[in-house]
């Protein structure tokens, strides 16, 4: 029963007993997956799963062999030997041992032995790029919150977190030359409790040290995953603005932003600021390793930049046609940057509109459209609709969610997702498409339990969107699932339920007014025109 679904899987005779005295061995250049995965079992077995004196020794081998770096191999028997073409194969194979032992197998505490079915695996992603959205910036999470965010990726074989970590609401990351964007930026003093909710009336805030970023960055490489972080601009900036304020357009000072939605506030398109936006750069770059760097463009206002004369004087000076081509220009300072430093932009679909810097990697979140128009230009894609993969949406009719925000967005809705679009399938700009991201986006979700609860178990049924084969199988899943679920139980995670929240999850005095489906359709329409005329 493994999600997300393997390429090929059969029953084998014997049945292979993990207890105490159980081996474990592994070439050298698997040594770290076999010892994260002694760090899972021995928990379990009360064994320490050691190395006899030869990597023939082991009753578990892991072993290099000639296949893609993501793929592998895993044979129970007698012995369990996993053969992968290098470390990340290695560690699915691992994540898909452990899911063919019992669930008490996700427990911290001796379980007693453990049978393994004779069972014979060969499986390789469909997708590179299977990511997830984790918007920290809205809703600050611990260190721990996000490493047991990471685990849980890392057990549906995800390889990407996308840490959105500056917003209108909150900056989250130490950047030593500009200390004020934590000491003033990462602290707001109330937030708004639904989405178009009453204040609650208590500072909220947080950020992550340079080490502890670092720390994130190291733990979920472990684990085969690629931290690409986000520092969002122009728009989305009204934190940074606060505590500079000669980054903004106005001469009135302003606060961290308390409310969710489109702000107003974004960055004048001064030299200073860009360069001022290179320095942080510099200092993100030192912490992310990732080739990747996400830097918005999304959901950027003009009105601003319409009535400044310094933003009006440089789209005369560059020739440039409307504010439209100023944001283009503007990204194109930072997509450069990335560029001279070996590192690629990452940017939302709004991009699109005022031209995005050569190489530039899309993120399409307004339905598949951005998508279709960027492929065709020869753009990298990475495939988020909203309307199929966003977790902060309700999961069910109704007003007994939490917070009945938005479309509603099934466990069903979400299997149903095909990363490659209909308009590009059959086509050769399909192979732009990397994959796919699903979306935690944390305006109304305050906890990590909350996040539970919304990511959980829609997140399985994206993982095998984005890993398996396009031939779906909606009650084959189903069932699988049901052995998943109790290994979410075992690990203590508080996901929704097919009979509705818990207890806990419906807090009176908590409004969240669902948008009616014809706003969403009268966003959905004016979006839909915009993104045509591009494609």
């Amino acid at each position: 029963m493994i999600v997300p679904k393997p390429v090929m899987q059969e029953s084998r005779p014997g049945t292979f007993v993990l207890d105490a005295g159980t081996s474990l061995a592994a070439d050298p250049a698997l040594s770290e997956v076999a010892a994260w995965l002694r760090g899972e079992l021995a928990p379990v077995t009360g064994g320490e799963l050691l190395p006899g004196p030869g990597t023939e020794s082991g009753a578990i081998r892991l072993v290099l062999g000639e296949l893609p770096p993501e793929a592998y191999r895993l044979s129970v028997g007698e012995r369990v030997e996993i053969v992968a073409g290098g470390p990340a194969g290695a560690f699915y194979g691992a994540q898909t041992l452990r899911q063919l032992l019992p669930a008490a197998a996700y427990r911290k505490a001796p379980g007693g032995p453990l049978a393994v079915p004779g069972t014979y695996v060969e499986d390789a992603p469909r997708f590179a790029w299977r990511g997830c959205v984790l918007d920290v910036a809205r809703h600050f999470l611990t260190k721990h919150e996000v490493l047991r965010f990471i685990d849980l990726m890392a057990l549906h074989k995800l390889n990407v977190l996308h840490l959105h970590l500056t917003d209108d609401q909150g900056w989250r990351v130490e950047i030593r030359r500009y200390p004020r964007l934590t000491e003033v930026g990462a602290w707001r003093k109330e937030s708004q409790t639904g989405w178009n909710g009453a204040m609650d009336g208590r500072p909220h805030g947080g950020y992550y040290t340079q080490d502890d970023l670092r720390e994130v960055v190291a733990y979920a490489a472990r684990r085969q995953i690629t931290v690409v972080p986000e520092i969002d601009l122009p728009g989305h900036t009204q934190a940074a603005i606060a505590a500079y304020p000669e980054l903004g357009n106005l001469d009135t000072p302003l606060e961290v932003r308390t409310t969710w939605g489109v702000g107003r506030n974004v960055l004048n398109v001064e030299d200073s600021t860009i360069a001022f936006f290179q320095n942080v750069l510099e200092e993100v770059l030192e912490i992310f390793p990732s080739p990747y760097v996400v830097l918005g463009g999304d959901e950027c206002p003009k009105d601003q930049w319409k009535e400044s004369p310094a933003a009006q004087r440089r789209i005369a000076e560059l020739g440039l046609r409307d504010e439209e081509e100023l944001q283009g220009w503007f990204m194109r300072q930072f997509g450069d940057f990335l560029a001279e430093r070996g590192r690629r932009m990452v940017g939302w679909d709004e991009v699109l509109e005022g031209g995005p810097p050569p190489g530039a990697i899309i993120a399409s979140w307004r339905g598949e459209l951005g998508a279709v128009a960027a492929a065709r230009r020869g753009h990298d894609v990475v495939n988020c609709p909203n309307t199929s993969v966003y977790f902060d949406y309700r999961q069910g009719p109704g007003e007994d969610e939490p917070v009945p925000f938005g479309t509603v967005l099934t466990l069903e809705d979400v299997y149903a997702f095909e990363p490659i679009p209909a308009e590009l399938r059959g086509e050769p700009a399909a192979r732009h498409v990397l994959g796919a991201q699903c979306g935690v986006w944390t305006e109304l979700i305050d906890s990590g339990r909350r996040i539970d609860y919304m990511a959980f178990p829609r997140l399985a049924a994206f993982a095998e969107t984005v890993w398996s084969s396009e031939d779906r199988d909606l009650p084959g899943f189903l069932r699988r699932l049901e052995e998943h679920l109790r290994r979410l139980d075992a690990i203590g995670v508080e996901y929704r339920r097919a009979e509705g929240p818990l207890p806990w999850q419906t807090r009176p005095g908590v409004p969240g007014r669902p948008e009616s489906p014809e706003r969403w359709q009268a966003k959905l329409d004016a979006w839909t025109s915009r993104l045509r005329a591009l494609s």
